[in-house]
């Protein structure tokens, strides 16, 4: 987190004007690790220190998890699995939309990859060669009440990267020149998102009987604090060290404000005389949107059922303006998470029935004051050519 957020391999970003665009984003996957994130923000300048002293008390706003109640957090993370999506969406729009050379670093927890979402968003990186995209795994081998799947073995972690097509290295996540380097040639990766899998361990310098230990997930060290500290400090080279971030080289504008230009105040011109689905009238709809967008702000996603949700009349007309997320509904609402915190108007499309399994990802875009739409067709109980499955609404089945 120190050469992230302070060394020029790391992020180029205004401390004290987040919002910036044109700032280089970092997402914090694994949220219960706010302690550390809170800690840099401070240190870089966002807010006094001594907010920190309230971390977690009802009257602050420094959570156990973040949310966008701070202004330097876009997303509310914690809830495990989510935050590489969303990256994925706010570094698409970076790339294919912006245009510009900003760069996306996502921290996740050697426990959360444990999610198949993650996955989902690790595909969708490649398939669209996101190179502005660096996911960090800090592999420190415990999870909350028992060791991760996989522990210290970071080769295995390597080779599901890789496998995913992503650029990869192993480093020694205590080591701050191997830190630097992997960041170094992550930001001069091209073609392929680059992930850099970091062997850690937990409580690293924190006494015998804290580091590399279970139990200790989410608890404050209580009596054993002045020790620690002592001993960290007593470790220290240099303890007046000035630190500085680093700006972007170049600056960017968003074209108009979120959505305040969009009025859709015209009303159906179907005759009457011919029954028209819900479904193919939302195409139709979100196709003239498209015509009065002038500052390209709406984007359609869909989940490979776009002749079905009829999403379709929108790509046809804009098709640089259409995300198809494949069979992976809960990378769509993340990436429609990420697309929207790019200053876009995300409408995400399937069936019904397909947005249950990304409950979690509409409810965390909800704390996440995400401008969002979704449309779910065949809300329904049966229309015998698909069955139940496809269905909306659950129904008693007799036999």
């Amino acid at each position: 987190m120190s050469v992230l957020f302070f060394d020029e391999s790391g992020l180029h970003f205004h401390p004290k004007d987040p919002k910036n665009p044109a700032n280089d984003k970092f997402i914090l996957s694994k949220g219960h690790a706010a302690p550390i994130y809170y800690a840099a923000w401070g240190e870089a300048g966002n807010f006094p220190m001594s907010d920190l002293k309230d971390f977690r008390k009802i009257t602050c706003d420094l959570e156990g998890h973040p949310t966008p109640r701070l202004e330097f957090c876009d997303v509310a993370t914690g809830s495990l699995g989510q935050g590489l999506g969303f990256t994925c969406g706010a570094a698409y729009s970076s790339k294919y939309y912006e245009k510009i050379a900003n760069k996306y670093f996502c921290l996740l927890g050697d426990g959360e990859i444990a999610e198949g979402s993650v996955w989902e968003a690790a595909a969708f990186a490649s398939f669209y060669k996101l190179d502005n995209l660096i996911a960090i795994l800090d592999a420190n081998r415990l999870g909350q009440s028992a060791p991760t799947q996989t522990e210290h073995d970071c080769e295995t972690y390597r080779a599901r990267f890789a496998a995913f097509g992503f650029e990869t290295i192993i480093i020694d996540g205590h080591n701050i020149q191997e830190i630097i380097s992997a960041f170094t040639q992550a930001r001069n990766c091209t073609g392929k998102p680059f992930a850099i899998i970091a062997r850690t361990f937990k409580g690293k310098y924190f006494l015998n009987d804290v580091e590399n230990l279970m139990n200790w997930h989410g608890k404050p060290m209580g009596g054993k604090s002045a020790e620690i500290i002592a001993h960290v400090r007593s470790l220290m080279k240099n303890q007046n060290i000035t630190l500085k971030c680093n700006a972007p080289t170049f600056e960017y504008k968003y074209p108009c404000a979120n959505g305040s230009q969009i009025v859709f105040d015209f009303k159906p011109d179907y005759d009457g005389k011919k029954e028209v689905s819900t479904r193919e009238a939302y195409g139709t709809a979100l196709k003239k949107l498209g015509a009065i967008d002038k500052d390209n702000q709406i984007i359609a996603l869909d989940a490979d059922v776009k002749n079905s949700t009829f999403s379709e009349h929108y790509e046809k007309v804009y098709p640089e303006k259409f995300i198809n997320c494949f069979i992976a509904e809960q990378n769509l609402v993340s990436v429609g998470l990420g697309v929207s915190k790019r200053n876009k108007i995300p409408f995400c499309s399937t069936f019904a029935v397909f947005f249950t399994r990304a409950f979690d990802q509409i409810r965390m875009g909800a704390i996440s004051f995400a401008n969002m739409k979704f449309f779910g067709s065949h809300s329904g109980t049966h229309i015998g050519q698909d069955g139940p499955s496809q269905m909306g609404l659950e129904v008693k089945n007799k036999f």
